[in-house]
């Protein structure tokens, strides 16, 4: 895999949960239209609630170009271009896959940026791996590569925040939570580079 590959600890997560999701959407629009970059998303763990995010901010469009849910593991490889071979041997919760995921929507769209989602929001496992795994692929305007996050999200993050209201299920708790950590993680990713004179 190219590209970095970064693990996140519960606290790490935690932290990126503890952010509001449609505040972190809103400035990852507007840290693009600053930039004059744009985002496509690819989506499968997620399935759209990463675009419903960021074209529920006002102007959305001025930088995002759109979404492939390829929710079919058969899917990833015929729109993405994502290895099929890869796809047979790992399945699709793999950090290469969601790596592939990011730059194959990059290339789809021709963003400057793409991020992608792929997981198991349960409830049971899937090709063996557990209920809550997620790798988050984020593509930048620098390279093919990518950074790949993975996530586990334990059953005492997602009770906690279910006990706040916010999820009817464990399911749409692993989902919605992916996708904020993903904004998180997309902002992140877009803060660690700075404005260059070209784009001032």
């Amino acid at each position: 895999m190219t590209g970095t590959f970064v693990a996140l600890s519960s606290d790490e997560t935690t932290a990126f949960l503890d952010a509001h999701p449609a505040h972190a959407a809103a400035l990852v629009i507007a840290r693009l239209i600053e930039r004059g970059q744009t985002l496509a998303c690819a989506e499968s763990l997620t399935g759209g609630l990463l675009a419903d995010s960021l074209v529920s901010v006002p102007g959305a469009s001025a930088a995002f170009r759109g979404s492939a849910v390829t929710y079919a593991t058969d899917a990833k490889s015929s729109v993405l271009h994502v290895d099929s071979e890869l796809l047979a041997r790992c399945g699709a919760v793999d950090p290469e896959v969601a790596r592939q995921m990011s730059t194959g929507a990059r290339v789809l769209y021709g963003a400057d940026r793409a991020i992608a989602t792929t997981g198991v929001a349960g409830p049971t496992e899937q090709d063996g791996k557990p209920v809550g795994l997620a790798y988050v692929g984020v593509a930048g305007p620098d390279d093919v590569s990518a950074q790949v996050y993975e996530l586990r999200l334990e059953p005492d993050i997602i009770v906690r925040l279910m006990s706040g209201g916010k999820y009817e299920s464990n399911r749409e708790g692993i989902r919605r939570a992916v996708t904020q950590v993903a904004l998180g993680l997309l902002l992140q990713d877009i803060e660690r580079h700075p404005l260059t004179d070209h784009a001032l």
